[in-house]
């Protein structure tokens, strides 16, 4: 009994200090990652179920590997980069995801305008300037703190939208366990890339190790932290996620549908209650994924230039004020904003296996005192095929259907980041064989 009511103890602290992978959780479950749910649900009915149960271990065994390196090195991952593998490495990776974060930033505001247009009647573009200038206060004036909790609040509240809505929506247990088993209908390989993406991107799993920073854990947190990533990501992110797709594939048949247009087919089909706890669970997804979203790339630019990242150092507030403001055009976008979200975690998806070849390099080197088991190594090296694998497909499809600007510049990006992700590896090979590392 003594046992148990420590057990208890524990879990309950545990709840009350988790913090910092619900700001990824946050990101994660967004609405790019809603937009490429809803899509694979109502073009592919239930086949890709699988790759959304997928996306959930990914994204929380991504994190580990995340939460280890910043926990083993007590720094941000910019400057172990730049210390074990040199400053070209290390720009390549503030640039891949400044990248991969801003074009993000811009179509998620987009989508908080148009759900907070849609829900209150003011005109997006309003909207947009009011988001991002609560954006640049908040940020700026409380730090990390603000959007920790703010994340914790609203994506509790995400879940439980979406899980209420499978209670109004009639779902085929038969048909989903059928999805369960792995298949890839055909042209489904930007949609796949896109719900992994999801869940297994480069804003994540850079971003990790500032966060746990500015909580000041380190290796006597292992614990908590383990606990922190399997809550956030495999249960709040992986319930919000089948939720989502469930609903979607259950009841809609429709892959063009808007993100809010998917909210508002609902209603006819069953009920107004399903509708607007789908609306609300969007709106609150976009907003928290916004904030998260926006430190991003303050803390890997600070970290570069040598900077703070905590707003004590007015620069790193300057950042990140900068950043929140800089969102707004993304108000002014217009346009199908489904299509929009599916191609920026798709995009996000061709920069993850870099960073995933980095984090897995240094787990390996000099710069923790204990290496990646053997086990980690083999999950590791597979999510890096996994993610590698859905990035080329993605390009090969975007490329099969002729090559224009936009295309052009997701193909250069691709390629760049390829010979980068094949240099890292190379680099560990060549040293592992030299006996350079342990």
């Amino acid at each position: 009994m003594p046992e148990t009511r420590d057990a208890s103890g524990t879990v309950r602290t545990y709840l009350r200090e988790m913090g910092p992978s619900w700001v990824a959780g946050a990101i994660a479950a967004g609405p790019a990652t809603m937009a490429s749910l809803i899509t694979a649900g109502a073009g592919y009915g239930y086949d890709l179920l699988w790759v959304v149960v997928l996306s959930a271990f990914a994204g929380a065994f991504a994190q580990y590997l995340a939460m280890r390196l910043g926990l083993l090195t007590e720094r941000g991952i910019v400057g172990v980069v730049e210390d074990h593998l040199g400053t070209s490495w290390a720009w390549i990776l503030v640039l891949d995801a400044v990248i991969a974060a801003g074009v993000a930033q811009l179509v998620i505001m987009n989508t908080v305008a148009s759900v907070s247009a849609t829900i209150t009647g003011l005109d997006a573009g309003i909207w947009g300037v009011i988001w991002a200038v609560i954006l640049a206060v908040g940020l700026a004036g409380s730090g990390y703190r603000f959007v920790e909790l703010f994340a914790k609040v609203l994506v509790s509240a995400v879940v439980l939208a979406f899980v209420a809505s499978l209670f109004v929506v009639p779902i085929d247990p038969a048909a989903a366990a059928r999805g369960l088993v792995p298949s890839v209908p055909g042209g489904s390989a930007v949609v796949a890339a896109g719900v992994l993406g999801g869940a297994v991107h480069i804003t994540l799993i850079t971003m990790h190790s500032y966060t746990m920073r500015a909580r000041e854990w380190t290796a006597e947190n292992y614990d908590l932290a383990t606990f922190d990533v399997g809550i956030s990501m495999l249960v709040a992110f992986g319930i919000y996620s089948v939720a989502i797709f469930l609903v979607t594939a259950s009841v809609l048949s429709d892959p063009n549908l808007t993100t809010v247009g998917a909210a508002e087919a609902l209603g006819p089909l069953v009920g107004s209650q399903a509708e607007w706890l789908f609306l609300l669970g969007l709106g609150g997804a976009a907003v928290s994924t916004l904030g998260g979203n926006t430190i991003v790339p303050p803390f890997l630019l600070a970290d570069k230039l040598g900077w703070g990242t905590t707003v004590e150092d007015s620069r790193y507030r300057g950042l990140l004020a900068a950043f929140a403001l800089l969102s707004a055009p993304g108000a002014f976008i217009g346009g199908e904003v489904i299509g929009q979200l599916v191609l920026v975690l798709a995009i996000g998806t061709v920069g993850t296996p870099f960073a995933l070849a980095v984090v897995l390099y240094l787990l390996n080197s000099r710069a923790v005192p204990r290496a990646n088991s053997l086990a980690a190594n083999v999950a590791g090296f597979a999510l890096l095929a996994v993610s590698g694998g859905l990035a080329a497909n993605f390009v090969r499809e975007e490329v099969a259907g002729g090559v224009d600007p936009l295309t052009g510049a997701v193909l250069a990006f691709g390629v760049i980041l390829a010979i980068a992700t094949i240099g890292v590896l190379v680099k560990f090979l060549q040293e592992r064989a030299a006996g350079t590392v342990p």
